[in-house]
């Protein structure tokens, strides 16, 4: 209904100047126990899709910086590697890999899962890889793209390294959503953004709603993994820079560092207080907020989650090696 969707995007607007912004940030932080942070995480793997920039590139500095081994999955190994680098050098952490996988693939990141697996240990997981794109553009498998990169790679790529994370201590898995999925309502009949007007903001904050939703159905099938998906706040990224110009141009002064943008993924990674909080949430500034706006009306029902989880399934099974 439109008037809703103007209800629900004013809402949000006003909330998102609040609390999404580097002031939002700042007052969030006081709150903040900065020994959540004073970790060693010498003995634990994580990987980061999308490390190469922006709020993946800054998590797995911080995850570097405190020891921890990071994978980072990129699809452009020139930028790869020069992330790598400037990681290395900063952090003093020789244990950082680079692994070239296109998230938008979803052959691609089932190979690559599966060969993953079969060498590595894994205990976190951060699914930041993200994309989108303002025109409705199809991938070589034939998938609207903004949905085969955020929903459908994130969905393989968690299904298939969920035997891996099982076998160690602490397995965590965070997923970087955003709060623009507040605006959504789950629609499962037009996954792919067939029906209207393609609008590339909209198709993103739909796939970012599916990932909140994946998280909290895996968090009640997985009971010994702990799932999150968070919202790292308006940050000033090059994602945001290239897929959201005016909004970046208006908003520059008010937009958050990368580091802000990622410090909750890091403390949801890595602290051992995030743990002690129930799995399947979707964090704001290292607290578990609300997934509707108030009278929003964008609840879905379980018929309709379950109808997400079967399309989502049959399309990874179609595209398995």
């Amino acid at each position: 209904n439109e008037n809703m969707s103007i209800y629900r995007n004013a809402v949000w607007f006003v909330k998102g100047l609040q609390e999404y912004t580097k002031s939002g940030y700042e007052a969030a932080a006081k709150h903040f126990s900065p020994a959540d942070l004073d970790v060693n995480l010498s003995d634990r793997c994580f990987m980061v899709t999308g490390a190469n920039s922006g709020i993946g590139k800054a998590t797995a500095q911080e995850i570097a910086k405190r020891g921890g081994t990071v994978h980072m999955v990129c699809r452009n190994k020139e930028r790869a590697e020069t992330a790598k680098g400037e990681i290395v050098a900063q952090s003093k952490n020789e244990n950082v890999h680079v692994h070239i996988v296109d998230m938008s693939s979803a052959r691609q990141v089932w190979e690559f899962a599966q060969s993953f697996s079969q060498n590595n240990k894994l205990h976190v997981l951060i699914n930041n890889a993200g994309c989108m794109v303002n025109q409705r553009e199809l991938t070589e498998e034939g998938l609207e793209k903004n949905f085969a990169t955020n929903t459908l790679g994130t969905y393989i790529l968690t299904t298939a390294l969920i035997p891996a994370l099982k076998k160690v201590e602490d397995p965590r898995v965070i997923t970087v959503s955003s709060g623009g999925m507040l605006t959504q309502k789950l629609n499962v009949d037009d996954l792919q953004f067939e029906k209207g007007t393609f609008d590339g903001t909209m198709a993103y904050a739909q796939n970012k709603r599916q990932q909140v939703i994946l998280t909290e159905r895996w968090a009640s099938q997985h009971k010994e993994i702990h799932f999150s998906s968070m919202h790292p706040g308006w940050a000033d990224t090059p994602a945001v820079q290239s897929s959201m110009p005016s909004f970046h141009a208006k908003m520059q002064s008010k937009l958050r560092t990368e580091a802000m943008g990622a410090d909750t993924v890091v403390w949801l990674a890595a602290s051992p207080a995030a743990v002690k909080l129930p799995s399947g949430q979707f964090f704001q500034d290292r607290k578990p907020v609300a997934t509707h706006l108030p009278l929003a009306s964008s609840r879905s029902s379980p018929q309709e989650e379950e109808k997400l989880l079967t399309a989502l399934e049959e399309f990874a099974q179609k595209f398995k090696p």
